[in-house]
């Protein structure tokens, strides 16, 4: 009886731990993706005591920045801001009212949704001018 019990436990035991196994699919983590950052350019002209607002789409919360890249009158001076966009008009958020060609504002959108730079007559144009704005988001 003694040797049918060395081989019985072991036998039990072995299909004990045979019946543990899993066929569930081992679920492997995915490496995240990297956002991709959207560059928008508008460009139009400025007149004296004028303002001129172009609306964007962010499609993820992160950076949000605006840049001055071109001015017709390099020493002008105007103001650019960044703010959100109701549908009918711009909410300011941040802004710089002494800007100057490559003048960048910066902030963060927190969510997606739509926003805008507005730009203006800070009481410094003597006559419109034409510029170019690049917006950088995600």
């Amino acid at each position: 009886m003694r040797y049918f019990l060395t081989f019985l436990i072991p036998l039990v035991a072995t299909f004990t731990l045979a019946g543990c196994g899993s066929d569930d699919p081992i679920d492997t983590p995915t490496t995240p993706t990297t956002p991709t950052q959207i560059t928008e350019s508008f460009s139009g002209t400025l007149n004296v005591n004028g303002a001129r607002t172009h609306n964007f789409t962010v499609e993820r919360a992160g950076q949000v920045s605006a840049q001055l890249k071109t001015l017709s009158d390099q020493a002008a001076t105007l103001g650019i801001s960044l703010g959100t966009w109701n549908g009918q008009s711009c909410a300011i958020i941040i802004s710089n009212t002494n800007a100057v060609l490559n003048s960048t504002v910066i902030g963060t959108a927190s969510s997606l949704g739509q926003f805008c730079v507005w730009l203006n007559d800070v009481g410094k144009l003597t006559a419109g001018i034409d510029y170019s704005v690049e917006v950088v988001h995600f």
